[in-house]
């Protein structure tokens, strides 16, 4: 078996070896994002770190050297694995100590586009993260000429640890967005002085900011490692089919992505085939992968643009059939303000609410409180024909609409090509509210923070059916380690299957998982400042024909 030493960012992927051992050393590097030097960790002395192409089928070795003065570690986000080659301290190992090696072996049983990155404190959002292609074993059902990893990041001059204690002292450290006087006299115009003093005394009894859409702000937006003014290029001949394989790998921002000029035509969510879908524009959550095909016909330069959800800022990259063609930058859209819709409540339902219970803003006790129409909205009962996006609340601030009055994807869109399961009735709901405390910064299931709850336990061989019932004005991606989860959007045996679920403020969403995997595995929001406060959970799967390594 041969041994391949990834140095290269292989962006434009390379075809992959039969069988291969990966050797990874962790390391420090000074990088430069924003005008401001700063130190950063880097896989093979780059970050984002080396594309990683595996084969469906085969079984990977990958050495992992850690020269840093610190733990680390490696999780292989999406991959289907035996859990103690998971890479979550804590859970599945005791991470990677300073000096040490680590080797990771396990077999390759998907395909797709995935992405690898630490799960040791910040660690990933000062550059520990890197991009997996999977080769399929069989024919793929659509056809592409050339393909291109588009990594979305956010990078910041603070380091991980200081912006998590930043907002532990004061949660609106990073908002830059806060309302001004203008802003309030242009809503006054618009809505009348009655309505907007009467939505500004709602938001400032529950201390809280209709911008609350990030908690943190001040990022440079990355393409592969490159900023808009580095401009990462793709190139295309004219007429060819470019698959573009999207991951964000973002710590904490979502990105609305969009090409103008170019139809998207979605063929896979999280690694999984769906029935291709074309769109102008879509939404991916923090730690999702959408693959696109792109067909363009002209032989001239176009931009990919990626806006965050907050419009807080952007990244540009570029496709084109020249080295030095760039094409126009799209203006960016006017942020976005969450409304009382967001909280899981309206006006009409507010008159009898008890708003003092709210002064330190305990989200627990709003979006499932039942109050107003739009809390415990159950998605898999509504279709989305001409209506809106069933995956927002009625009147949401966040609901997207395309830039050019084009289609943007929805979780209704998505439909599997090929069922991976047989579709089955849950042997039981496990209920999980995300709540937290944004004034005190923290964030929990079901009011409680993980170094307080007790693990989730689930039976081998059962189908779980998870109800995510989000009571706080954040969209939180919720990922679980090691099993599928199964999107219910009301298809049945079409339902798409994906590692991360994107639930939308005052929202309710379900999935279903086949407990099929032995062993112990993480649960937790994705977006890292909430992960890290208390957003998460052990998950143990218990029986099964490896149950007894939980004991090694």
């Amino acid at each position: 078996m041969a041994t391949i030493v990834v140095m290269a960012a292989a962006f434009a992927v390379a075809a992959p070896a039969r069988a291969a051992t990966y050797d990874i050393t962790i390391g420090r590097i000074t990088v430069n994002h924003s005008g401001t030097p700063k130190s950063a960790i880097a896989y093979n002395g780059q970050t984002p770190g080396p594309t990683l192409r595996f084969k469906e089928g085969e079984d990977v070795t990958i050495n992992v050297t850690n020269t840093l003065d610190e733990s680390t570690s490696i999780h292989w986000h999406g991959l289907i694995l035996p859990f103690r080659q998971d890479g979550v301290p804590g859970i599945t190992y005791d991470g990677i100590a300073s000096g040490e090696t680590f080797t990771y072996r396990f077999p390759i049983v998907q395909s797709g586009t995935y992405w690898f990155h630490s799960h040791s404190g910040m660690q990933e959002q000062d550059g520990a993260y890197g991009s997996i292609v999977i080769d399929a074993a069989d024919r793929e059902p659509f056809k592409y000429d050339r393909e291109y990893v588009v990594l979305l990041s956010d990078s910041h001059d603070h380091s991980g640890d200081r912006i998590l204690a930043n907002l532990k002292k004061k949660s609106d450290y990073y908002n830059r967005q806060q309302r001004t006087v203008g802003d309030f006299l242009r809503d006054v115009g618009e809505n009348g002085l009655s309505a907007t003093l009467r939505e500004r005394a709602d938001w400032g009894e529950m201390r809280m900011m209709a911008t609350d859409i990030a908690d943190v702000q001040g990022y440079t937006f990355l393409v592969n490692g490159k900023n808009a003014d580095d401009n990462w290029t793709g190139r295309f001949e004219p007429g060819e089919r470019v698959r573009l394989r999207f991951i964000n790998a973002s710590a904490m921002t979502y990105f609305d992505v969009r090409i103008p000029g170019l139809d998207l035509l979605v063929v896979q969510a999280d690694g999984n085939n769906v029935q291709p879908v074309k769109v102008e524009e879509f939404r991916i959550g923090v730690s999702e992968t959408y693959d696109v095909i792109v067909r363009p016909t002209e032989s001239r330069a176009y931009t990919i643009f990626a806006e965050s959800m907050a419009r807080t800022g952007f990244v540009r990259a570029t496709l084109a059939p020249g080295a030095d063609l760039q094409a126009e930058i799209p203006a960016q859209r006017r942020p976005p303000l969450l409304t009382m819709a967001d909280m899981g409540m309206d006006h009409g339902s507010m008159a009898g609410m008890d708003h003092s219970g709210m002064a330190g803003m305990d989200h627990s006790k709003m979006a499932g409180s039942g109050q107003g129409s739009m809390a415990g909205m159950d998605h898999s009962k509504m279709a989305m024909g001409d209506k809106p996006d069933a995956f927002y609340a009625p009147g949401s601030g966040l609901a997207p609409t395309a830039a050019a009055g084009g289609k943007f994807l929805s979780y209704a869109d998505l439909r599997a090509q090929k069922p991976l399961y047989p579709d089955r009735e849950a042997t039981r709901e496990i209920e999980l509210r995300l709540t937290g405390n944004m004034e005190r910064y923290f964030w929990s299931i079901n009011g409680v923070k993980y170094s307080d709850a007790e693990p989730i336990r689930l039976k081998y061989g059962e189908r779980v059916r998870f109800k995510f019932v989000n009571e706080t004005m954040m969209t939180h991606p919720m990922h679980l380690h090691g099993m599928w989860s199964i999107l219910d959007t009301g298809k049945g045996k079409w339902d798409p299957v994906k590692h991360t679920v994107s639930v939308a403020p005052g929202t309710t969403l379900y999935t279903e998982t086949e407990v099929d995997a032995p062993g112990q595995w993480a649960f937790h929001c994705h977006l890292m400042y909430h992960m890290a406060t208390g957003m998460f959970r052990k998950v143990i799967v218990e029986g099964g024909p490896q149950s007894a390594a939980l004991s090694d």
